[in-house]
Formats: C-alpha cells, structure tokens, sequence
C-alpha cells in the first residue's frame, strides 16, 4: 500500500492530519499524482460516490466595487476593461434561474459586487429568491458580500439556502491581497450566516503569491469555520489588476491543492471553481477525483468552458450529475 492510501485510511476512520503531512501532500511528486489522487478519491467515494453537484453563476451587479481586492477586475483599482452594471432587473435573475433549471443545475448562485449589500439589494434579491423558490424550486445561494445580521435574517426567511463569503487567503496573507477589509471582516460574516441558518459557503483564490504553509492553514481555516461548501478558485491574473501577470500555478500543482484540501475536508463540498480551465487545463477531470462539484458556465467577469463540454467530461469519467430531486432530499 502507498503511503497516500495509508493516509487516506486514517482520515476515514477519523483521525485529522498533521501540519507536516499537509505539506507533504503539497509537496508530492509529479511523477506521484495519480497515486495521490487514487487515495483521495477513495475519500471523495465515501462520502459522495460518483456524484457531482452542478452550480451556476449569475453576475447580478458588476464592478462599481469600492474595495481594492488585488486579483479583482472589479475594484476600485483595476483598469481592466469589463461590463459595469447596477443590480440587474428581476426578471433577468429569474431568466437565470430557468436557464439553471433547464440544464438541471443544482445550486443558483446570485452574486452582486461591492463591499456589502444595501437593504435596498437585499430588497430586491429577497423578491427574486422568493419567485424561483415558488417557480423552480432550485437550491439558491447568494454572494452579496459582507453581511449585517438584519439581513442575514430577511434572506434566510426568503428562501436562500446558502451564503458564499470566500476568506481567499490566509490570515497571514490577507494584507497582501486587500486592505480595504479585514479577515476577521470576513470570518465575521460568515459566522453571522452560520447563526441565522443558512448553510455557510467559503473557499480560497490559490495563486496570489501564497507559500505553502499558506495553503495548508486556508484549508485548515475553513474546517474550523466548519464551511458546508469549499470554492477552490484558481487565480486567473486579469491585465489591469495588481496581480497581472502571476502565473505560479500548474495543472498538477493545481491537483496537490485539491486533494489537501479534500484531506483536511474529508465531509465537505469541495468544488472547483474559478481558474479551473486556464490552470488545470487538460487534467481537469483528474480534479473531480478530489473534488465533487463544479462551477457551469462563464464565472464573473472571465469565460468559463461550454456547459455542454462539462457535461461530456462527466460522461466519460463515469460520473453522475446530482439531480434536483437529489438535491431537495440532501436540504430536507
């Protein structure tokens, strides 16, 4: 037995890994990928089997954003050339939301920029859930940024079944990144989901100049926030933001990540997300051994691969898109 399978067991009967273990991972081999990703499957099967959740983006407010996030088209600082709109009509995030149902898409995820929402956002985003909850019946998450508790509450009495508030990087790293917020902004907000009852959503930008230790406490972090659903976004360097121009990722670097992050995650959704196409490449079905949920589509403000291109990669890897129905069971 390979010292991964050894260390895949343990994490099925219980037991958490060591710092030192978590590195190692990071730390494997190439010519040792597929072993890694063997022994990471074998956890990924426990708990989810052959499964895949299907998730779609719709940019519901673009850019205007007064933050100074590095890797983000759509702040303050970046000159990058992208479409900047107010929050889009209701019809239009209902338009989503079939188009999601169509293509029996689990999780519709309303995204709006800027620091937070106003209650005016929530307003409308809360008339909007309340339709598609009525008409689809589809798992919905928003992404509205930071969140006061008031209206953590309206959007939960709404129908929204899940908030996403990514920490991005490490606490040690955060200052980097942005100084327009704190980590702990962050953290706070998603406590404050945890509290009114929807299901916490937090993932990772990996590529922003992060050390590897770095990588390991992200993953770490989100196990102590206890987040239901993991986005693992690999960073796609925009020209016209801070970060033009960072390329440290490879695509079986890329693979490392997301097994230590289904390692230390064992339980949880673990999905791949944005920067998937231009940084796995053409091992991004290698992903989903770790992994068991996408992102569909085009993400904010960068192009993602063709719906029907991932529905054929989930064919031919044998693997099962999780249906509504499926869906509905795992909420009630």
């Amino acid at each position: 037995m390979n010292k991964w399978m050894e260390l895949a067991d343990r994490v099925l009967d219980g037991e958490e890994i060591t710092n030192q273990e978590a590195l190692s991972i990071l730390d494997c081999p190439d010519d040792d990928v597929l072993l890694l990703m063997h022994a990471t499957f074998q956890i990924r099967k426990r708990y989810y089997g052959k499964k895949v959740k299907l998730n779609m983006i719709m940019n519901a407010k673009s850019g205007l954003c007064p933050e100074n996030c590095g890797y983000c088209s759509q702040s303050s600082i970046s000159t990058a050339p992208i479409n900047s709109y107010r929050m889009v009509d209701k019809d239009t995030i209902i338009e989503g939301a079939k188009r999601a149902h169509d293509l029996n898409i689990g999780t519709y995820c309303i995204v709006a920029s800027g620091r937070g929402p106003s209650n005016k956002d929530v307003d409308h985003v809360v008339d909007a859930v309340k339709e598609i909850k009525t008409t689809y019946g589809l798992k919905v998450c928003a992404c509205l940024g930071l969140l006061k508790p008031e209206q953590a509450k309206r959007l939960k009495e709404a129908g929204v079944d899940r908030y996403n508030h990514n920490i991005n990087t490490s606490a040690s790293n955060h200052a980097n990144i942005t100084t327009s917020h704190t980590y702990d902004d962050r953290i706070t907000t998603v406590e404050t989901v945890k509290e009114y009852g929807m299901s916490p959503c937090s993932g990772v930008i990996v590529g922003m100049k992060e050390t590897k230790q770095d990588v390991v406490d992200m993953a770490n972090s989100l196990k102590a926030l206890d987040a239901d659903s993991i986005p693992v976004n690999f960073l796609h360097a925009i020209a016209g933001t801070p970060l033009e121009g960072v390329k440290e990722l490879n695509p079986l670097y890329c693979l490392k990540v997301l097994a230590l992050f289904r390692f230390i995650n064992p339980t949880k959704e673990i999905r791949i997300s944005g920067g998937r196409e231009v940084n796995l490449r053409s091992l991004q079905a290698l992903g989903l051994y770790a992994a068991n949920s996408i992102f569909v589509g085009d993400y904010l403000t960068t192009a993602g691969q063709a719906e029907t291109e991932d529905h054929k990669m989930l064919l031919d890897l044998g693997f099962e898109v999780e249906s509504v129905e499926e869906m509905k069971a795992s909420l009630s």
